[in-house]
This record gives C-alpha cells, structure tokens and sequence, in this order.
C-alpha cells in the first residue's frame, strides 16, 4: 500500500520542504556527543527505539548503519495495545511510528546512532510532522530502555541546542519505553523492496544517500 496514493496532492506541494527536511543536518554540522556509552569490548546486542516521522525511511537509514543487526519498523508511545496501521494513523491510539534498533555495541554506540539519527533520519525541529506527514503520530520521540539511554539522549539534545547546530530548538521527546509492537509485514523492508515508489524516491532515498556521504565510515551497504 503505497502513502502516494492516498498523499499525492500534498506531497507534489511539498517536495522541496520535504527534500530538504530529509537532508536536515549533515555529519560535518552534527557534532559527535560528549557524552556517550564506552564501545563494549565484547560483541553483544542492546536495543534502541526512535521515532520521527514515517518509519520506512528511518528504517531505511538504520538498516545501513554498521553494526545495526536488525531495524523493525512498528508502533510505539501510545496507549492501545497491538495497534494497527488504520489506527495509528487515525492519530487515537497515541502511537508513533517507530523503528527498534537492535545493534552490536561493540561496532557502534548508542551516541552514534543518535548522532545519525539528528543528522540525516529526519528534522528534529519539526513539531508533530517530517516533510509531507503530519500528526502526533510522526512526532520525533527518544524511546529509552535505561538510565544511560535517558542521559545519553537528554546530554545530546541539550549540547546540540546549546551549540545551535539548527535554526530552531529541538522538539525531540525523550520518553521511557512502554512497548513496542511490529507493524505489519508489508511495511517492512519497504524503502527496499519499492525503490522506486514515489514516496521513497522524494523522502527516504535521499537519507540513505546521506548517510553514505556524511558517515562513510559507518555506512554499511
């Protein structure tokens, strides 16, 4: 089910905003954290949970990181327990779209998918939408699992908006984890599998695109 059926008109008026919403940021902008986990010394496995506008494209951008075992595209932040999509996108349940990130903390930290994450997934300025999306379901959110998530994020949001790296101030949520359940089977994968959907081709190649170019050395093809 492609979303430029349902938002074509909308999108086609925002293709600039949204490409430039996609390119918010870049590695030499975004700075490293100064506060970040020590990478393990042994290979492990540790999740994290992000949201901040469609999940395909913050899926996307994830599943080319090094390091990253797997990224899920789901539902998180909301009170209805096993949402649908209808749902979700009705703006109800409370939910947003979300990626699980299951990563090897031993090849990249926590600090360093938050850094990707600020610099190429999405504007972290926008307030309840990313490019074309509207609604609390595209808010941008920080789920964390644990104390050293919870610093880890908050130090970064404030040290990004001390140093002014964007325009406005950051509207990044840093919230507890309550649950995260998949979404269905035809939203996952699917910046890979419909590469050239239109939806993709504006908003969520260009991430992958820049993730490449502004981390080379954490790009994984």
């Amino acid at each position: 089910m492609s979303r430029f059926s349902v938002r074509m008109v909308a999108m086609m008026l925002t293709v600039l905003a949204a490409t430039l919403a996609c390119r918010a940021g870049s590695g030499a902008a975004v700075p490293a954290p100064v506060v970040d986990q020590t990478k393990a010394t042994a290979k492990g496995k540790e999740t994290a949970v992000v949201a901040g506008g469609c999940f395909w494209g913050i899926q996307a951008v994830f599943q080319h990181v090094k390091g990253v075992r797997s990224a899920t595209s789901g539902y998180s932040g909301g009170t209805v327990k096993n949402p649908d999509y209808d749902a979700v996108s009705s703006g109800g349940t409370g939910h947003a779209e979300s990626v699980k990130i299951v990563f090897d903390p031993s090849q990249v930290t926590y600090g360093e998918l938050l850094r990707v994450f600020f610099s190429v997934a999405l504007d972290p300025t926008e307030l309840n939408r990313q490019g074309p999306d509207t609604g609390t379901q595209y808010r941008s959110v920080i789920f964390y699992s644990n104390d050293e998530q919870k610093h880890i994020a908050e130090a970064y949001i404030a040290q990004l908006d001390q140093a002014k790296v964007y325009p406005r101030k950051i509207v990044t949520q840093v919230v507890p984890l309550q649950a995260f359940y998949d979404a269905e089977e035809y939203h996952q994968n699917y910046a890979t599998i419909h590469p050239n959907d239109p939806y993709i081709v504006f908003n969520d190649a260009p991430k992958v695109a820049n993730l490449r170019k502004e981390f080379p050395d954490l790009y994984s093809k």
